[in-house]
């Protein structure tokens, strides 16, 4: 079984599709943040899913219909879906000089030409791409192939079914997160991409692997197969993509906490785990967590 550390790891924790049904039970994780006039629930998210996963924990809905506040990572709606794309667009379009396969090392260059092939992305358009761009894309398309949906997935469904009185907020912007994403080095996108590639070749069962571990709460499970091999393959996509951005939002998270209410927060499931995750954080700031 080979890894996906690297971008892959983080994109299939946000954006894994499952083909095979998880066990009939089973939930993912939550965690209640409480202190002594606010509570917080905690829930981490996949962005695409296919249809038909009974994935929602009664403790979400529950604390859904309480909520005076819902955030996500970025606003849920056409508009930021809209802007996204043209920002990546932007950002994720390699300079003038080499290309992106001119970049990657022969047997790279040719994983890349077959997945291309695959899944029916022109060559001359994945050649204009940074790495992080082309793998972003490459991983959507395959489990866009899959069938999951981006109207499936976590946000669309919690924004949907979540009471139009409960005030949406977010804890980025599509720049701070897009330039994440791109303000990694160079040499480590491509490392990403070049192992990743040969990853996707050689473990088409890593969905329904993270899916099913997802759906399990198995946490140390979900840091071992993706979070933490990403620190030691790629140390400067971890600190920009985990540890910079949970600090970032912590911040939010306490200044809510600081105010009285319910709120409900639903991010990407690897920002959740680990040392460096939320849950752990709150917990060394001395707020009491209710959870794995």
């Amino acid at each position: 079984m080979r890894r996906l550390p690297g971008l892959c790891a983080l994109i299939l924790l946000a954006l894994s599709a499952a083909c095979a049904p998880p066990p009939a039970k089973a939930q993912p994780a939550v965690w209640i943040v409480r202190d002594h006039d606010s509570e917080m629930l905690l829930f981490g998210s996949i962005h695409l899913l296919p249809p038909g996963l009974d994935w929602r924990p009664q403790a979400l809905d529950e604390a859904l219909a309480k909520a005076d506040d819902l955030w996500f990572e970025l606003p849920v709606d056409p508009a930021t879906e809209q802007e996204a794309a043209r920002l990546a667009m932007r950002l994720g379009v390699l300079p003038p000089g080499p290309g992106l396969y001119e970049r990657l090392p022969e047997d790279s260059r040719l994983r890349l030409g077959r997945m291309a092939v695959k899944y029916g992305l022109p060559p001359n358009v994945l050649d204009q791409l940074k790495p992080w761009f082309a793998e972003v894309m490459l991983v959507t398309t395959m489990v866009g192939a899959q069938g999951a949906d981006i109207a499936n997935g976590v946000e669309q469904q919690v924004s949907a079914t979540a009471p139009p009185s409960v005030r949406r907020e977010a804890l980025e912007t599509v720049e701070d997160q897009l330039s994440a994403f791109d303000h990694v080095p160079m040499d480590e996108q491509l490392a990403s991409l070049a192992y990743n590639l040969q990853a996707m070749e050689e473990d088409p069962e890593a969905f329904d692997r993270l899916v099913a571990i997802w759906m399990n709460a198995d946490l140390a499970a979900l840091e071992a197969e993706a979070v933490a091999p990403l620190e030691a393959v790629a140390p400067a996509l971890y600190e920009r993509l985990i540890v910079a951005r949970n600090a970032a939002w912590l911040a939010l998270l306490q200044d809510r906490l600081e105010g009285s209410g319910r709120t409900v927060v639903v991010v990407g499931a690897g920002h959740l785990v680990g040392e460096v995750g939320l849950p752990q954080r709150l917990r060394a700031l001395g707020y009491e967590v209710e959870g794995p």
